[in-house]
């Protein structure tokens, strides 16, 4: 058994005590007679064992817990269980998402928004409720209904959350991606999925400029031919000229005959669907061929969150949820999920450093935010920014941060605990937008372990297996799940036979969710993400996860970000690391020398790259994650099949023919 990493926080016998785990384990216990090995659930572990135990039960527990707002459940929580893909969740259940989301109608702060320094937005319950019931009018006036799509093309504002629930209250079918995509990059998406109508904003603010996006969207509403309305939000300017636009109408205009004391005050009609309708439509990176439409259910997708957000997250009514998203990410999608627990929205569009690298923080000390989600790459710019909030905020009602999107190296936790809060539950969580939701993720009563990730996900058969489909511990391998789960998507859009759906997750071991995730499950119970299994290095047959290089690499002061991938070279593989360093700082031998000293001393010998080379710019998603496949396809003079899913694919021109790589 290997040495336990330090013990950076234990949670308080109150917290424990207090947490929505130890209701829960209190009703499994009453309600279940829940045993592990004749003995009642003491604690969030043997809640775990019960939970991949007895998932039928547990499912239905977390349904009487959460409250879920249905017409009906049904007697039958699983048939199928044994089939993957196959099996089906509460098959007799009826209910509407939205519905579960907007169950509050008071007068406390629903959402807050801030988008940069220009705009700050408060809604109330009641008025959240008011603004979906005038959409629900107009869109149902405009012939939208059950089973149609509707696209967003949106920041992240509170207009993007009253059009999202208004259409999931008809049961129609929401897919969103973010302002700053391009035009091909829109159509690639939405074009497959065909909507019915489009929620666009003309423009929005980055760095403090404004970026006029009328242009794209007269190309947009061209190539969408589906698209009879195009509903224009005047987010940086009022009512902007958009006769050039297809079939656009300003906001203001499309809700009008709504408006006012009799559209306000009107019920909204639920359409009570079955568990596995269409709720959201989310993509794939697409950074090796056109976006997978990925269609995630009602059902599943709401008792997901609500297990993640009250169980993992201990979210409770009035805590202020925070995380910083996009629209084009699952984890907008995962946020607004947070109002069916009651909870306050805290949004922020717009570049998470302006006006000041402080601006997050900001935010959570002036709308007292108690859970802060962001990304590990955040938190490490952070640190190399030298911001230092524990000196300059109060940081009160902050009780746990969450960090995904990469994995969160050991110095990042000590960053965190060091110089944001000690007293601080920080969740390392991962999973994906495949499942909308975490394979491991954090848990309130469980101590954090420095780098590592807390636990596993409750009813989550997630393992590890090694090439020959053996689960170990202790080992890297892949991420797998080997029983359903209610996230997992109900289909790909036109993929009518499964087949696409079956190769992305089932292909590896029949039967068995493979993630592509190289992971390894400790002794202790916690998780240790090493990368994305597909850009994992293999040099002389040894595979190696690239998140071990990025942590040596990135501790250094010279170093911004590195990217690194394997590189086909003399009938084997070579690691080639690339950098981005600090202004004024150039790749020298010495510097060169320090970098592989770092990497040797620190992981092994087979880690140390043959080649170290210097770049202006690192590629990225839109939602911040580095592209190691497509940097390797332009290093091995391989195409790169969709540029428009990059935020920036003019930084693989400088990965493209160096002639350090012909040696």
């Amino acid at each position: 058994m290997s040495a336990a990493p330090p013990v950076l926080w234990q949670p308080s016998k109150d917290r424990i005590s207090d947490s929505n785990i130890g209701r829960f384990i209190e009703l499994a216990n009453q309600r279940y007679e829940a045993r592990i090995d004749g003995v009642k659930l003491r604690n969030s572990v043997d809640l775990y064992k019960w939970s991949v135990r007895e998932p039928e039960q547990f499912w239905n527990g977390l349904w009487d817990f959460a409250g879920v707002v249905a017409e009906a459940r049904g007697t039958r929580t699983l048939i199928d269980g044994d089939k993957m893909p196959g099996a089906k969740w509460f098959p007799d259940a009826r209910l509407n998402y939205a519905q579960n989301l907007l169950r509050r109608r008071d007068d406390e702060t629903a959402i807050v928004f801030w988008g940069e320094d220009k705009i700050r937005w408060r809604l109330t319950f009641a008025q959240l409720y008011d603004a979906v019931a005038m959409t629900v009018a107009a869109l149902k006036a405009q012939g939208v209904g059950k089973g149609d799509r509707v696209a967003a093309f949106m920041p992240n504002t509170p207009d993007t959350i009253i059009f999202m629930l208004a259409v999931t209250s008809i049961g129609a079918v929401w897919s969103s991606c973010s302002p700053d995509f391009g035009t091909r990059g829109v159509l690639d998406r939405f074009g497959q999925i065909e909507p019915v109508l489009l929620f666009a904003v003309e423009g929005y603010y980055y760095n403090g400029k404004v970026h006029d996006t009328l242009p794209r969207l007269a190309e947009i509403a061209s190539g969408l031919p589906s698209v009879k309305k195009v509903v224009i939000v005047s987010y940086t300017r009022d009512k902007p000229g958009i006769s050039g636009i297809r079939a656009a109408q300003h906001l203001e205009h499309f809700v009008a005959r709504f408006a006012g004391d009799q559209g306000q005050k009107a019920e909204i009609a639920f359409e009570q669907v079955p568990f596995n309708h269409p709720l959201f439509i989310l993509y794939s990176s697409g950074t090796t061929g056109v976006p997978k439409c990925i269609v995630h259910g009602a059902g599943g997708t709401l008792l997901q969150h609500l297990k993640e957000h009250q169980l993992h997250t201990d979210l409770k009514r009035g805590d202020r949820l925070f995380y910083f998203t996009t629209c084009g990410w699952m984890m907008w999608n995962w946020l607004v999920s947070g109002l069916a627990s009651g909870a306050t929205l805290l949004l922020y569009d717009g570049a998470p450093t302006y006006p000041s690298p402080s601006v997050l923080f900001d935010l959570a000390d002036e709308e007292d935010m108690t859970i802060f989600g962001t990304s590990a790459k955040y938190i490490d710019a952070l640190n190399k920014a030298g911001v230092r909030p524990a000196a300059t905020h109060r940081l009160e009602s902050l009780k746990t941060m969450t960090s995904t999107g990469s994995p969160l190296v050991p110095e990042g936790f000590d960053y965190v605990y060091g110089n944001i809060k000690k007293d601080l539950l920080l969740a390392s969580i991962s999973g994906g937008t495949d499942i909308v939701s975490c394979f491991v993720l954090g848990d309130p009563t469980l101590p954090v372990y420095r780098g590592e990730i807390q636990r596993r996900g409750f009813g989550m058969q997630v393992q590890v297996f090694n090439d020959e489909g053996q689960a170990v511990i202790g080992e890297k391998g892949e991420l797998v799940c080997t029983g359903p789960f209610p996230s997992m998507p109900i289909y790909f859009w036109n993929d009518d036979d499964g087949a696409k759906y079956r190769a992305a997750y089932f292909s590896r071991f029949p039967g068995v969710w493979c993630h592509g995730d190289f992971m390894e499950l400790t002794e202790r119970g916690t998780a240790i993400i090493y990368g994305r299994s597909d850009a994992t290095l293999n040099p002389g047959g040894v595979r190696i996860g690239t998140a071990e290089i990025y942590r040596q690499v990135e501790q250094l002061d010279e170093v911004i970000e590195g990217l690194v991938i394997g590189q086909e070279w003399d009938n084997d593989v070579r690691v080639v690391l690339f950098v981005r360093l600090r202004d004024g700082v150039e790749l020298d031998e010495q510097l060169v020398d320090k970098i592989r000293t770092a990497i040797r001393r620190n992981a092994t010998p087979r880690h140390v790259p043959a080649k170290v080379l210097q770049v202006v710019d690192i590629p990225r998603t839109k939602s911040g994650k580095i592209v190691e496949l497509a940097v390797r396809n332009v290093v091995h003079g391989a195409p790169v099949k969709n540029l428009e899913a990059l935020a920036n694919p003019e930084a693989l021109e400088h990965f493209r023919n160096r002639p350090e790589l012909r040696s």
